[in-house]
Formats: C-alpha cells, sequence, structure tokens
C-alpha cells in the first residue's frame, strides 16, 4: 500500500515535466501523462459527484472522458505545472456540470432555488438548479473580481490547496486565504439573497 502511494506521489510530480514536453510538442509525453492525470481526474470528478442518487444521468466516468477529451483539445495552451492543470481541469468539469444541469433544469422547468456553497457542490437532480444558481454567482462575481472567481474553482471545485491555488495564480497563500474567504462568504449572501 505504501509502495503504491509513493509511485502515486512520483507520478504526480512527473506531471509538470510531461505537461511541459507535451505542450512543446512531445506526443510521447501524452501517453505517459494520460494514466496519471485520469486516475486524478476521477478523483475530482468522484467528488463533484459524491452524493448523487444511482443511475444519475450523468455518472464519473462520462464527466472525466469529457473533461479529458476537452483538456487534450487545448493543444495551445501553455501549461506551467501541475496544479495548472489540475485547475484547469476544475474549470472543465465546472462548465460540463454547468452545462448538464442546465440542460436538466430546461428539460424539467425547474426554479433555481437559494442554496449554501456546499450543498451547490452535489450535481443532478433536485440539485442540478443549485449548480446553476452557484454558477450564476460565480459568473457575477467574475464580473467584480475574477481571481475570487478563480480561488473558487481551484479549491472547492479542483479539491487544489492553498499552497497550489498561491502557484498557479502567483499570489501569496495568504491572499488566497484572504480571496477564498471573501469569496465564500460573497456567493453565500448571493445564493441565499441575504445582506
Amino acid at each position: 500500500m505504501e509502495k503504491a502511494a509513493h509511485r502515486s506521489d512520483a507520478a504526480l510530480g512527473d506531471v509538470s515535466k510531461l505537461l511541459m514536453a507535451w505542450t512543446g510538442g512531445e506526443q510521447s509525453a501524452l501517453d505517459k501523462l494520460t494514466p496519471i492525470v485520469y486516475h486524478e481526474l476521477r478523483r475530482l470528478a468522484r467528488r463533484y459527484m459524491k452524493g448523487e442518487r444511482p443511475g444519475h444521468s450523468l455518472q464519473t466516468t462520462a464527466l472525466v472522458n469529457e473533461a479529458y477529451l476537452r483538456l487534450v483539445d487545448y493543444k495551445r495552451m501553455q501549461w506551467q505545472n501541475r496544479a495548472h492543470f489540475f485547475a484547469v481541469s476544475a474549470q472543465v468539469m465546472r462548465r460540463i456540470l454547468v452545462e448538464h444541469a442546465r440542460r436538466h433544469n430546461l428539460k424539467r422547468g425547474a426554479a433555481v432555488q437559494h442554496v449554501s456553497l456546499d450543498e451547490a457542490a452535489q450535481v443532478g437532480g433536485e440539485r442540478a438548479s443549485d449548480l446553476v444558481a452557484l454558477d450564476d454567482a460565480m459568473n457575477a462575481l467574475a464580473r467584480l473580481d475574477p481571481r475570487k472567481v478563480q480561488v473558487v474553482e481551484m479549491r472547492f471545485f479542483g479539491g487544489l490547496s492553498v499552497e497550489e491555488t498561491a502557484e498557479v495564480l502567483k499570489v501569496s497563500p495568504v491572499t488566497v486565504m484572504r480571496d477564498w474567504s471573501t469569496a465564500k462568504a460573497w456567493l453565500y449572501r448571493e445564493l441565499t439573497g441575504t445582506d
């Protein structure tokens, strides 16, 4: 068990090098990168799909596959490192889930409800409108402060640490924590309609 965890940590350490090589045009780097990031994308997707009812129309594997296909299509992306890749992955998964939720709401004629940030993380069924409400709130926040939305995407949707988020955004961890706290409070007010 410990050896498997060590191999996994070592493989994750290689992600930055492989991303740079792939960005530089080395196709074999993508072949080596795929199994490593696929495992991490599944972890992210499981986090999103946690708490969903059995038989939900969007399964973890479908979310991972769709995200992977979109990420591989980002041929001109200048990947900085592993954290940057997973931050973009989180953003892509958010978009996929919101697109799915919006389609689900259109089919069912669902009304948007006010929810907490944690409740909105659970997608589908009656939660679909929650994710749409969260996305609308995040889009409104992005017009005021795009970096705070990036922090939410990386921390909440991507599961990145404060340090990884700071590295991607090229700010201090203190700034990330301040943005995280402010964004959560702003989104809570927006989602609940309170002042």
